[in-house]
C-alpha cells in the first residue's frame, strides 16, 4: 500500500513542480492539476507510476470534479494563481478572478469530495509595509497591492472554511523563491519573467541587454529594495512537512518561510556576477508601484514546529543552482 494521493494545483509551475518532485521522491502519488503541461524535467523524475496530471483551469468546475472523483486525493497543495505584484496593480480583475474566485471553486469542490486538508501557497505580501523586521507570523497583515490582498483574503477564507466545514489548512507565507533543483532538471521559467534572479541571469545568457533596478531611493543600505531569498527546494521541503503535519492531525496554522537574511537588489546582482564570472549591466529606473522597501522573514516557527531545516542559506549557492539550470536550458552546459 503506497502513500496517500495528493492534488497539487499549479504543479506544472516553478514552485509547484519542485513540490511535486519532492512528493514523488517521498513516494506520494501526485496529481498535478494545471492549465499548463507538466515539465519534462518533472516527468523524468517520476517512478513507479506515481505521477498523473490534469491539464485544466481551476475555474473549470466539471474538470475539477472529474479529477477529484477519479483520483480521490487525501489532501491538496494549492499553488495555482498569478504572482506578479506589478501586473496585479495594472490588472486587479485578473488577480481577483484567478486567485480568489478560482481558488474558492477549488475549496468548494474539496469540501464536496470530503478532502479536509490543504496547504496553501501564501506570500510575505500579506504584511505590506512591515512595522518590524524580521517579520513574525503575528505581525499585522496590511497588504499594499492587489496580489497581496488576494493572498490575505484567501487566508481569511481558509479560516472560515475550517470553522464551517472542517477544512484544515496551513498557509505558507514565503518570501522570494529562487534557485533550481540541484539536478538541473526543473527550474524557473515564467512567461513573461518577473523574478529578479532569472532576469539577472538572462543578461549573461545574451537574452537581454541589462537588468533594471526599480528604485534607488528606498530607505535601505544602498537605496534598493531588500528581499529575503529562499531556495525553491527548501520551500518544497517545507510544504511536505506542512502536509504531513496536517495528515498527522495538527490544526490550521500559518508559517513564514525565508532565510532570515535580506539582500538588496544591488547585492543580488553582485552575487550573480561572482557566480557567472563576468559583469552584469544594470540600468536604474523608477520605483514600481506596490513594492515595500524591505521584506525579511522570521522563520523560527517553521523550524521549531515543523522541523524545517533550510539547506541553502547562502545567496551565491542559491544563484549557482539557478545558473546551472538556465545554462542547460540555453544549451550552454
Amino acid at each position: 500500500m503506497g502513500k496517500a494521493t495528493i492534488l497539487v494545483t499549479g504543479g506544472a509551475g516553478y514552485v509547484g513542480s519542485h513540490v511535486a518532485g519532492e512528493l514523488l521522491a517521498k513516494q506520494y502519488h501526485v496529481v498535478v492539476y494545471d492549465r499548463n503541461a507538466v515539465p519534462e524535467g518533472l516527468k523524468a523524475r517520476e517512478q513507479r507510476d506515481l505521477l498523473n496530471s490534469v491539464q485544466a483551469d481551476l475555474a473549470d468546475r466539471p474538470a475539477l470534479e472529474a479529477a477529484l472523483s477519479r483520483f480521490e486525493p487525501k489532501a491538496a497543495i494549492h499553488l495555482a494563481g498569478d504572482i506578479s505584484v506589478g501586473e496585479s496593480v495594472e490588472d486587479p480583475a485578473k488577480y481577483y478572478g484567478n486567485n480568489i474566485a478560482a481558488g474558492l471553486n477549488l475549496l468548494e469542490a474539496l469540501v464536496e469530495h470530503g478532502v479536509q486538508r490543504l496547504v496553501f501557497s501564501s506570500s510575505a505580501a500579506v504584511y505590506g509595509m512591515p512595522q518590524a523586521v524580521p517579520i513574525p507570523e503575528d505581525h499585522p497583515t496590511a497588504p499594499i497591492n492587489p496580489y497581496g490582498r488576494t493572498k490575505c483574503m484567501f487566508e481569511h477564507i481558509l479560516r472560515d472554511f475550517d470553522a464551517a466545514y472542517g477544512l484544515r489548512s496551513i498557509s505558507m507565507r514565503y518570501f522570494n523563491a529562487a534557485g533550481a533543483d540541484p539536478s538541473a532538471e526543473i527550474g524557473e521559467a515564467h512567461d513573461p519573467e518577473t523574478h529578479l534572479v532569472p532576469l539577472i541571469l538572462q543578461v549573461p545568457l545574451g537574452m537581454r541587454n541589462s537588468i533594471a533596478i526599480y528604485g534607488t531611493d528606498y530607505p535601505t543600505r544602498d537605496g534598493t529594495c531588500v528581499r529575503d531569498y529562499i531556495h525553491v527546494s527548501d520551500l518544497a521541503a517545507a510544504h511536505i512537512l506542512a502536509l504531513e503535519a496536517l495528515l498527522d492531525g495538527c490544526p490550521s496554522d500559518v508559517f513564514n518561510l525565508g532565510n532570515g537574511d535580506g539582500h538588496t537588489v544591488r547585492e543580488v546582482i553582485a552575487a550573480a556576477e561572482k557566480v557567472v564570472g563576468s559583469p552584469i549591466k544594470a540600468v536604474e529606473t523608477q520605483r514600481r508601484a506596490g513594492d515595500p522597501p524591505r521584506l525579511v522573514a522570521s522563520s523560527g516557527k517553521a523550524v521549531k514546529q515543523l522541523g524545517w531545516q533550510p539547506r541553502y542559506g547562502e545567496l551565491e549557492s542559491i544563484i549557482q543552482t539557478a545558473w546551472r539550470w538556465h545554462r542547460r536550458q540555453a544549451g550552454q552546459e
